[in-house]
């Protein structure tokens, strides 16, 4: 028999994006009636989980596909790695006080305080590096930010990168301490663990598998994964946090604003050693350069990874191709989510990005030592024996409609809302997560735009620099980054 329900807010998929909104609205309105659907039989099991991610906060700080070179040669614009950074203080700020209101545990439990590297070699990328450290040392929020190309200085922050290496070879790196290392799955399960006792149901093993529109809102068909059962639901607002089905979920809902969309999924893999030697040898979350053609995904990185209390290294990641929109997805994702409206951003795509392809094809006939020696340029006194290699997430690269109606492959995260602001979904990838926060604001803005004035007041003591800029303001940066450090147990 077929169980009928009403609820306000329904929410799709069990991620850090719902367990943000749910406490979020939770805390503005307690008299919502929130249910959050997950299909697994755990929350966190797809990008939110600790090992489909490499834990790092993206805050700008080492990532440089945030803040490219110029084409000239000249100083580059620091404007979008601000944007990012402004954006990651935002999600800081609210996890501080979910601490306060015991929403989330001891900080320990879910950030650690691990500084952010870029590590480049040759002439021309140490230029680069030299002239983007000049921007970004005179911004307040990227204050503490150091540069050098001395291997003894390198090797002072982190032995492993100078190790057994060629002291004549030309290299650069850039170090801030402020960098943090997250597990954004221990912030999803935390949540929804405290959201549980103030009687918002999570309902597990539970698909969303139709979602169509009534008078009111929307109905929502949800089928129970152990049994088969279908039961059906009405809410007056929908947000879709389904990671890569997000998209059939919102051509499902059929609105408007989800056409001319499509999805280029990415998958990825990591080499993980848990030596201790190593591990010791080696604090913090080192990015370099993407290979040509590469998406920024797939910079290689060698990170720090804190998990349970547990430290260990990932190295990667390693691209590969599979038809998947989630790692727990169905082969069929990517031929199922083609619709006549974006056939033509899928070729247009395709053609255009010709370079991507030819990478990934690349990464997937690799051979384990080819594999191995990516590690070696980062790491050359690297061992094969104390390394192994994990299958991390899924990454769904969003596919945007332009002007012409050709397609625009894009590395971000993007929300589509419809019209009313009555269903909104979530498209993308990094950084994703770490700006959760922020994401889930501009949700609040255009799916609850009468509320959203008359939240300010409960959203300013959540968010103390809710709507300022940071950067703008030196002496209120100072102040808001500290507070935050303190109560999240981090370096300023």
């Amino acid at each position: 028999m077929s169980k009928y329900e009403k609820v306000d807010v329904a929410l799709v998929g069990g991620g850090i994006m719902s367990a943000t909104l749910a406490a979020m609205l939770n805390h503005l309105d307690p008299k919502l009636k929130i249910t959050a659907f997950e299909r697994l039989g755990a929350v966190a099991m797809e990008s939110s989980n600790p090992w489909n991610n490499a834990g790092t906060g993206h805050a700008a700080l080492c990532e440089l596909n945030y803040m490219p070179d110029s084409k000239d040669g000249s100083l580059p614009d620091p404007a979008k790695a601000i944007a990012i950074n402004e954006q990651f203080q935002l999600s800081k700020q609210l996890w501080a006080s979910f601490v306060k209101l015991g929403l989330l545990g001891d900080p320990k439990s879910f950030i650690h305080a691990t500084p952010h590297m870029t590590f480049v070699r040759g002439e021309k990328d140490c230029d680069y590096l030299k002239r983007r450290a000049q921007v970004l040392q005179k911004q307040p929020l990227f204050e503490g930010f150091e540069f050098t190309t001395s291997h003894k200085r390198i090797a002072a922050w982190t032995p492993l990168l100078i190790e057994d290496r060629n002291q004549s070879e030309v290299i650069a790196a850039t170090r801030i301490t402020s960098g943090t290392d997250v597990d954004f799955g221990a912030i999803t399960e935390q949540l929804f663990s405290s959201l549980a006792s103030k009687k918002i149901q999570i309902q597990l093993n539970s698909e969303v598998v139709s979602i169509r529109r009534i008078n009111e809102g929307w109905h929502l068909t949800v089928k129970n994964g152990l049994t088969g059962e279908k039961r059906f639901v009405e809410s007056k607002f929908v947000f879709v946090g389904a990671g890569g089905w997000a998209l059939k979920l919102l051509q499902k809902a059929r609105i408007p604003e989800a056409k001319g969309y499509g999805l280029f999924p990415v998958s990825g893999s990591f080499l993980r050693t848990t030596n201790p030697n190593v591990v010791a040898k080696h604090k913090a979350k080192v990015y370099s350069q993407a290979s040509v053609g590469a998406p920024p995904m797939s910079v290689p990185h060698l990170d720090t990874r804190i998990v349970a209390g547990e430290s260990s290294l990932l190295f990667g990641p390693y691209a590969g191709a599979i038809p998947k929109f989630l790692k727990f997805g169905s082969i069929l994702d990517l031929p199922m989510a083609i619709r006549p409206s974006n056939i033509r951003p899928y070729l247009s795509v395709a053609i255009k990005n010709l370079s991507l392809i030819k990478y990934l094809v690349t990464e997937l006939t690799k051979t384990k030592a080819q594999r191995f020696a990516a590690l070696q340029e980062f790491m050359p006194s690297a061992n094969p024996q104390d390394w192994s290699m994990i299958v991390a997430g899924q990454r769904a690269q969003v596919i945007k409609r332009d002007s012409k109606g050709n397609g625009v492959l894009q590395f971000g995260t993007e929300v589509v809302t419809s019209e009313d602001g009555s269903i909104a979904g979530l498209l993308g990838a990094s950084p994703g997560a770490s700006t959760s926060v922020h994401i889930m604001l501009e949700v609040l803005k255009k799916s609850f735009p009468n509320d959203y004035p008359k939240w300010q007041p409960k959203l300013k003591k959540l968010i103390p620099s809710l709507g300022v800029n940071l950067n703008d303001n030196p002496k209120l940066a100072k102040q808001v980054l500290s507070a935050t450090a303190k109560s999240l147990k981090l370096n300023r």
